[in-house]
């Protein structure tokens, strides 16, 4: 006798469940009275029956949804917790052409990720999000969640949720709908036929307007979370309907579909000259009296870290190194990282100067080049420097020598104690970076880029302090002075 079946499974599922771990392959994981798989049928439906299954993409995150890649045929990406926006939106930028369906609980989205979300939905990506509510958290053992009413018994508010303490249920839709961008939000409940009906009819339009490339769009659904709550299926619809749909009312908050045009974005490019004239781009500034570095020093990458107190020209004498390679028309990046005191808190930065592309701004080790201007920052970032690397010291801060490893240099300057008989404490980082040029003159350029130095070193003074004249001059002579000494100490 042939077989034949007159309603199956939606095509935008698979067929057997082979994914999905344990012998069972035909029927889903969710619990007996849950709405996910519901949700599921509806959303697999709409993919099937739109003809869109090899251009959809379904993001799952953390919690009960995570489950969603056993069931979906269609491409699919599990996120981080509350990181279903920003994979959306990178996926919806890189493949304008895609439909970017994201899937989340009330944890996922209202609670980590809810900044992620909103600021999604408030630029009016190209995607839709279906979003169950259950009032509580599923997964990890009915814990009281952003959507749990006020009152509501949880396994972290065992005498109910309380405003004062708790605050209220988020009401995202309400929320949602006050954004200009979005172009559609509805609240559905799965409680009923009528209401899956309806239900349906929410799913449909948002992946309606995710094909049409209107902007976001954005379904909550109220679902039931028996075992959590510790109901029947048929007591959980009845709570539902009398006691969420109170404080989550459904219907629709917002839909300008029909009066929203495409939204359009720039066309992403893939081929490789492209993609490298964006990322690396060519050199500009460059000094033209200057030809660039002949140095042999200068034909690998020099990876230079600056650290010390905030206050101490850390992030300056940075920003004038990386002005002076960029002048002698080498690539340069220049990435600062400090406390939040600023000044009297740590601050270092990264300076990384290279003929060649610079693939990463960060330097956390074979540092080239270490300035340390305190104790406490030659302690953090002496493990840092590179084999034959060279660490160059403030012996005013600084009072006991640094044990540095055999083919290693250590140079010791009194630079803040230089600066002060200067006349400006301020101006150590000048002198330390004279002597930089006087420990790079002894030891690594040529004739040619010796007799650069300062005059380089003057035009990025003169650069990064554009319109101070009195402390361009003030740092010229103190960089000449710092200069000067470590000539005299160098043996």
């Amino acid at each position: 006798m042939a077989e034949e079946v007159k309603f199956g499974r939606p095509k935008g599922f698979f067929e057997t469940f082979e994914r999905r771990p344990g012998a069972i392959k035909k029927i889903m994981s969710y619990c007996p009275g849950c709405g996910h798989g519901v949700l599921h049928k509806l959303i697999a439906e709409a993919i099937a029956d739109f003809g869109i299954q090899d251009k959809t993409t379904l993001i799952s995150p953390v919690g009960c949804s995570v489950f969603a890649y056993f069931y979906f045929d269609c491409f699919g990406v599990q996120v981080p917790h509350g990181r279903s926006p920003a994979v959306a939106t990178g996926l919806t930028r890189a493949i304008p052409e895609s439909i970017v369906i994201g899937y989340q609980g009330d944890g996922d989205l209202a609670a980590i990720g809810f900044n992620a979300f909103i600021q999604a939905a408030n630029r009016g990506e190209n995607y839709c999000v279906f979003f169950v509510n259950n009032a509580i958290y599923g997964m990890t053992g009915g814990q009281m969640a952003p959507t749990s009413l006020l009152g509501q018994k949880t396994t972290t508010s065992p005498y109910g949720r309380n405003a004062l303490t708790d605050g209220y249920p988020i009401k995202v839709c309400e929320m949602v709908s006050q954004l200009e961008a979005p172009v559609y939000v509805e609240r559905v409940a799965l409680t009923s036929p009528a209401n899956i009906l309806k239900a349906r009819k929410a799913v449909r339009k948002a992946i309606q307007i995710n094909m049409e490339k209107k902007g976001f769009a954005f379904v909550e659904v109220l679902s039931g979370c028996p075992v959590n709550l510790k109901m029947k299926p048929s007591e959980m619809d009845k709570f539902i309907e009398e006691s969420m749909t109170k404080y989550f009312p459904l219907g629709v908050f917002k839909d300008v579909a029909a009066e929203r045009e495409p939204v359009t974005r720039a066309v992403p490019k893939y081929d490789r000259e492209t993609v490298e004239s964006v990322l690396y781009r060519a050199i500009s500034g460059g000094s033209e009296q200057h030809e660039p570095c002949d140095s042999p020093i200068f034909d690998r990458e020099l990876r230079v870290k600056i650290a010390g107190f905030g206050g101490q020209g850390v992030l300056s004498l940075g920003k004038i190194l990386a002005a002076m390679g960029k002048n002698r028309n080498l690539n340069v990046s220049w990435l600062p990282s400090y406390g939040p005191e600023m000044r009297g808190g740590t601050a270092n930065c990264a300076v990384i100067l290279n003929k060649g592309a610079i693939g990463s701004p960060i330097v956390d080790s074979d540092c080239d080049l270490l300035v340390v201007l305190n104790k406490p920052s030659l302690d953090k970032y002496l493990p840092e420097l590179a084999e034959h690397g060279v660490l160059m010291y403030d012996t005013s801060t600084i009072q006991d020598a640094p044990q540095v490893k055999p083919g290693q240099k250590a140079i010791p300057l009194s630079a803040s104690d230089i600066a002060e008989e200067f006349g400006n404490l301020k101006c150590a980082n000048a002198v330390m970076l004279g002597a930089i040029g006087a420990m790079l003159t002894k030891y690594y350029l040529t004739t040619d880029d010796s007799a650069r130095f300062m005059e380089t070193a003057a035009a990025a003074i003169a650069e990064c302090f554009a319109g101070k004249g009195k402390i361009i001059a003030q740092n010229i002579e103190a960089c000449k002075l710092g200069f000067d000494k470590m000539q005299e100490m160098l043996p």
